[in-house]
């Protein structure tokens, strides 16, 4: 049986050292050590170490067609990214394929496959909150294919990324519950082996501790879409007697524990204030309105698309990478003025 020909990521490993370092020394980066180069090349040599050769002829020729790949179109949040990037990408020449994984891992791989066999430039990634392997991610750099991730990124792969700080966009929101009286505030999370889900709980807890009240666990429910909430309206309704706020990891979820608390006699925000994170279009309709935070999707668009376009093009080093954060701002409605009644 034919061996397979070894690779960048076998010679890393056999080393001890990162992928990006080999690729640097075989391309004899000065920021490699005169020590570590000699070591990678003649490793290299020594294996018979050959670049994919169909790779590189992919790459030699451009076509101008970035992919996106996202897990739901419908979502304000993610229709907002797509227009930011379309407007620097068509702006500098480029077409865009999108495509939507449906929070789906196979259909995410499939996707990833489906843009490389098309010869697409680069790549733009939002990960589906179901992605817990990456081999997917490590073929494309293995291939030559520029990634940047954007909004739910992937920390075990070394990339640019565009994100918002949402540490700080839930830390505001919960301040501005706090601030408006809440001391019992249940948090509906994300999961929490998504970036975003972990930072939006941590930024919560850092509000409660700033203010010196205590996060009861029993208060924190994995409850992030608007079939979860209805799903667990027996726990939301269980502990509501207890609660005063309530800080949900987006809109959609925020806007459907209003609607369990309503049918359930509880006013809104007379009984209980309500914050969300995202800030689309049914915010401002739902009732009453939502006090939410705005998560900037059109700048993160395009920030995520000149960063690419700057792999593409060759203006940045193929292994330096940087992270854009936006902060998110609070938009202030009536939902979070507790003790009021709407009318």
């Amino acid at each position: 049986m034919k061996s397979q020909p070894i690779t960048i990521k076998d010679i890393a490993r056999i080393l001890g050292i990162s992928p990006s370092t080999v690729s640097r020394a075989l391309k004899d980066h000065p920021d490699i050590s005169p020590k570590t180069k000699q070591l990678v090349q003649t490793f290299a040599e020594k294996v018979n170490y050959r670049p994919n050769a169909l790779a590189l002829s992919l790459r030699s020729s451009k076509t101008n067609t970035i992919g996106i790949v996202i897990p739901e179109i419908v979502h304000h949040f993610f229709s907002s990214v797509i227009s930011g990037i379309e407007d620097v990408a068509y702006g500098r020449g480029y077409n865009a394929i999108i495509c939507q994984t449906n929070e789906n891992y196979q259909r995410e791989v499939i996707d990833l496959q489906a843009l490389v066999d098309n010869r697409v430039d680069g790549i733009l990634v939002s990960m589906s909150k179901n992605t817990h392997e990456f081999t997917h991610f490590e073929n494309l750099r293995e291939n030559g294919v520029p990634v940047v991730f954007f909004d739910r990124i992937c920390e075990q792969i070394s990339s640019d990324r565009v994100i918002a700080d949402d540490f700080e966009g839930a830390r505001i929101a919960t301040k501005h519950l706090i601030g408006k009286g809440c001391k019992k505030i249940m948090h509906l999370a994300a999961p929490q082996h998504l970036l975003i889900g972990k930072n939006r709980k941590e930024g919560f807890t850092s509000a409660l501790k700033e203010h010196k009240l205590v996060s009861d666990d029993r208060y924190i429910i994995k409850c992030d879409t608007r079939e979860a909430v209805f799903a667990k309206a027996d726990d939301i309704i269980r502990l509501a007697p207890e609660i005063d706020g309530i800080f949900a990891v987006n809109d959609s979820t925020a806007i459907a524990a209003m609607q369990v608390l309503q049918r359930n006699g509880y006013s809104i925000p007379k009984d209980i204030a309500v914050a969300g994170f995202g800030d689309g279009p049914n915010a401002n309709i739902a009732y009453p309105p939502l006090t939410t935070v705005e998560q900037k999707g059109y700048d993160i668009g395009q920030a995520a698309m000149r960063l690419l376009i700057g792999h593409i093009e060759g203006t940045v080093e193929d292994e330096e990478f940087e992270t854009k954060i936006f902060t998110p701002e609070l938009v202030e409605r009536t939902s979070s003025q507790l003790g009021h009644n709407v009318r």
